[in-house]
């Protein structure tokens, strides 16, 4: 994986983890440039779970020479290693996989945000011609939402082999937590950046100020936008009532407000969405990506993305009471079907099946 950060590092670490727990021999190669000390404090944590060993090296975000190193060192530790599997996270990541040489079964999970690129630009086109040409190494494609693989059946065409697997949550984020005494009304978790809709929040709740909502909202996270989300909430007079509160885990930042919005234009499986609900935290999310598939039947309460009078909307509705019963059902769906240990089985499943397949396309 190319960067060790958010909801992919996440994904990341519980596999390596229940996967090395079930008796498999796991490794990690980790970009070396991004992360900082948080990444470098939970992989050294794993580090011992790690049979293959844990291996860092610089990859690049964009395509560049850095790539033809990156490359070798993959290659490299895989075939020291003898490898079974390698499966590449994230566009960069996954083309490491596939463009490595040797026996193993070649594994690509692209995790959404490449999936976003618009095909009608330079960058998208680009990205889609090399996603199509690499389709032709892949043994396998895993996508954690069915929205995913739609996506990328749409702009790139069918894997050889795929499956959807949905991301887990550990029982850990199942235990329930209670909000602070003195909890913000709303809260707000994610980058700040223009598809995440934190500008859409905010006129929401400027709206909600006009007509009487004198209490607080926290903003956590960091983004390129962050200047000019603030600059936002001040043209609508919400300075005093909202705090941009830089980066927390999610538990503490669920402690300290009653509703999380999750306003975004674009998503995959958000693992927002799946704490939240693990964690029976109220939540209003819209209908990108595959949350409807997080919120199976109660899919009518998602929200248009960009949509600011819906949002109101479902703000005025779910502020103060909100909704316990939805509350409950989110809860026992996201502990039924979205657990690690569903989603490490039904990968290892998958492992197995597509080495079967290609045993029988070989022979």
């Amino acid at each position: 994986m190319r960067t060790p950060i958010g909801g992919l590092f996440r994904h990341v670490l519980d596999l390596a983890r229940e996967q090395a727990a079930r008796g498999h021999a796991v490794g990690i190669i980790a970009d070396s440039s991004t992360g900082g000390k948080s990444a470098a404090d939970a992989l050294a944590t794993l580090e011992p779970s790690l049979k293959l060993g844990l291996s860092r090296v610089a990859m690049s975000r964009q395509v560049g020479r850095r790539d033809r190193s990156a490359l070798r060192h993959v290659t490299e530790c895989a075939r020291q290693s003898n490898v079974d599997v390698l499966h590449g996270h994230g566009a960069k990541g996954g083309a490491y996989a596939r463009l490595a040489g040797g026996p193993a079964l070649r594994v690509y999970t692209p995790h959404g945000g490449s999936l976003f690129f618009s095909p009608y630009t330079p960058v998208g086109l680009a990205y889609f011609a090399i996603e199509r040409w690499l389709r032709r190494r892949t043994d396998l494609a895993l996508f954690e939402s069915e929205f995913a693989e739609r996506t990328f059946q749409r702009f790139i065409g069918k894997p050889p082999f795929a499956r959807v697997v949905h991301n887990g949550i550990t029982r850990a984020d199942l235990i329930p937590v209670e909000p602070d005494i003195d909890a913000a009304d709303f809260i707000f978790m994610g980058e700040l950046r223009w598809r995440k809709g934190v500008d859409v929040m905010l006129d929401a709740l400027g709206r909600l100020a006009a007509v009487g909502w004198s209490g607080r909202a926290i903003f956590y996270g960091e983004g390129p936008d962050r200047a000019a989300f603030e600059a936002r909430a001040g043209d609508l007079g919400l300075l005093h009532q909202v705090h941009f509160a830089g980066k927390s885990d999610p538990r503490p930042a669920f402690r300290s407000g009653r509703l999380l919005i999750v306003p975004s234009r674009q998503e995959s499986l958000p693992y927002m969405v799946l704490e939240a609900a693990a964690a029976r935290m109220p939540v209003i999310t819209t209908t990108v990506g595959g949350i409807a598939e997080i919120f199976g039947p109660d899919a009518g309460a998602l929200v248009p993305p960009g949509d600011v009078d819906a949002l109101f909307a479902a703000i005025k509705r779910m502020h103060g009471e909100g909704d316990p019963e939805l509350v409950r059902r989110l809860h026992a769906r996201v502990a039924k079907f979205f657990t690690v240990e569903t989603m490490t089985e039904a990968i290892l499943t998958a492992y197995r099946d597509a080495r079967a397949a290609k045993s029988a396309k070989a022979n």
